[in-house]
C-alpha cells in the first residue's frame, strides 16, 4: 500500500516539473515582433511633353513586281515551224522587232500570186472596152497595169471619175479580186511573227520542225526592265494617295534603290481586307518579276496633330497621359496611323505622355515623373 502512495506522488511530481519546465521556457522565449508595412515607391516614368505640328505622313507598301507587258504567243496560221537565227527557248531574249517565229509560208506565197496573176488578166481583158467607153480613164489604168508588181503590196485602184465607169469597173468583179488579195497579203503577213517588245521567253511549246496549227499557243514573251508592283492599301490610307505620286522602293533580297510612280488605283474594294490596289510603275534593268519591294509613299501634309508611337494607343481609342503625376485615359481621334507611329488630333500642347510603351499601366496609378527634352 505504501508502495503504491509512492508511486502516486512521484507521478505527480514528474507532471508538475515538466509543466513548470514548459512555463519557463515559454517566459524565456522573447514575444513575436509585428513586422513593419513595405512600401513599394512609386515607379519612375520618363515622359514627353506633346507637341502639335505639321506633318508628312509616309504610307507604306509592300508588293511582288509583274511584268507590266506578257503576252502569249499564239499561231494565227499553219503550217511547219522554220528556223531562225535566234532559237525560241526559254531565256532567249529577242530584241523589239527582231523575228520570233517563222512558220513556212511558201504555200500561201504561191496562192497570193496567183490571186494576182488573175487580177493582172482580169484588167488586160477590160483595157479594150475601157478605150472605148471611158477613154478619159484608159490612160491611169494603162499606167496601173504597167507598174503592177507581183512581188509588192497590191496598191489602190485608179479612181473612177463617174458613176457610170464604177459601175463598170465592179461588174468586171475586180472589187472582189482586189480584196481577196488584199485579205491574202493580210494573212501572208502572219506566217512570221516579231517581237512586238524588247523581251524574254518564259514559255516555248514547239520546236523548229513542229507542225504548227492555227490558235495553237507557241509560248510566252515577257518584257524586260518595265513592272508593276500591285500593293494593297488601307481604306484609311486610300485619301493620301494619288496617280502621279512617287515611290522610293528597296528589297531585302537585293541591293538598291529605285523609284516607281502611282499608275493607278483600283476601284474595287476587297471586302475581306477592305482594302484597294495600287499599281505602281517600276523601271530597271536590275529587277526580276517575283521580287519582292516594299518602300513609303509621302502623303498629304497633316496640320494640327501630334505624333507619337504606335504601340502607344490602346485599341486605337485612348492614349495613357500623366496628370498631376498619376496615369489618366485620354479619348484620341487617329488623323493617320502605321506600324510605327500615330499622329493624333484633340491633344492639348505640354500633355505629358511616356516616352514609351508602359507595361500594365492602371488609371490613378501614381508614378514619378523624369521629364526628358
Amino acid at each position: 500500500m505504501n508502495w503504491r502512495k509512492f508511486s502516486i506522488v512521484i507521478g505527480l511530481l514528474i507532471i508538475f516539473g515538466g509543466a513548470l519546465l514548459i512555463n519557463l521556457m515559454l517566459q524565456g522565449k522573447e514575444p513575436p515582433t509585428q513586422e513593419s508595412e513595405v512600401v513599394i515607391p512609386p515607379q519612375t516614368i520618363e515622359v514627353v511633353k506633346i507637341t502639335q505640328g505639321s506633318f508628312v505622313p509616309e504610307v507604306e507598301i509592300e508588293g511582288r513586281l509583274t511584268a507590266f507587258n506578257k503576252i502569249d504567243i499564239f499561231a494565227e496560221v499553219g503550217g511547219r515551224l522554220q528556223s531562225t537565227s535566234r532559237p525560241f527557248k526559254v531565256g532567249s531574249r529577242f530584241r523589239r522587232g527582231s523575228v520570233l517565229l517563222n512558220i513556212d509560208r511558201e504555200e500561201a506565197e504561191l496562192s497570193l500570186l496567183s490571186q494576182k496573176s488573175s487580177l493582172i488578166n482580169s484588167i488586160t481583158q477590160m483595157m479594150p472596152d475601157l478605150k472605148i467607153d471611158y477613154s478619159e480613164s484608159f490612160q491611169q489604168w494603162s499606167d496601173y497595169l504597167n507598174q503592177f508588181d507581183i512581188n509588192q503590196p497590191i496598191r489602190p485602184f485608179p479612181e473612177a471619175k463617174s458613176e457610170p465607169e464604177k459601175f463598170f469597173i465592179n461588174a468586171k468583179n475586180l472589187n472582189t479580186q482586189f480584196y481577196n488579195i488584199k485579205s491574202l497579203e493580210s494573212r501572208l503577213a502572219k506566217y512570221i511573227v516579231f517581237a512586238p517588245f524588247t523581251g524574254v521567253i518564259t514559255e516555248a511549246l514547239i520546236t523548229p520542225g513542229s507542225l504548227v496549227r492555227a490558235g495553237q499557243k507557241m509560248g510566252m514573251l515577257m518584257e524586260l526592265g518595265n513592272y508593276e508592283l500591285e500593293a494593297t492599301v488601307a481604306l484609311d490610307e486610300l485619301k493620301f494617295l494619288k496617280v502621279g505620286q512617287k515611290v522610293k522602293l528597296v528589297s531585302d533580297a537585293i541591293s538598291g534603290t529605285w523609284t516607281g510612280t502611282i499608275r493607278r488605283i483600283s476601284d474595287i474594294i476587297d471586302p475581306n481586307s477592305q482594302s484597294v490596289i495600287a499599281y505602281i510603275a517600276v523601271k530597271s534593268n536590275d529587277l526580276r518579276e517575283g521580287l519582292y519591294l516594299k518602300g513609303s509613299i509621302n502623303g498629304k501634309t497633316i496640320s494640327g496633330v501630334s505624333k507619337v508611337n504606335a504601340d502607344q494607343v490602346i485599341e486605337r481609342q485612348y492614349l495613357f497621359v500623366i496628370e498631376d503625376s498619376k496615369f489618366k485615359k485620354y479619348p484620341v481621334e487617329i488623323a493617320f496611323a502605321n506600324a510605327d507611329y500615330m499622329l493624333l488630333k484633340g491633344l492639348p500642347t505640354s500633355t505629358l505622355v511616356p516616352s514609351e510603351k508602359i507595361i500594365g499601366p492602371t488609371e490613378g496609378k501614381t508614378v514619378n515623373v523624369k521629364e526628358l527634352p
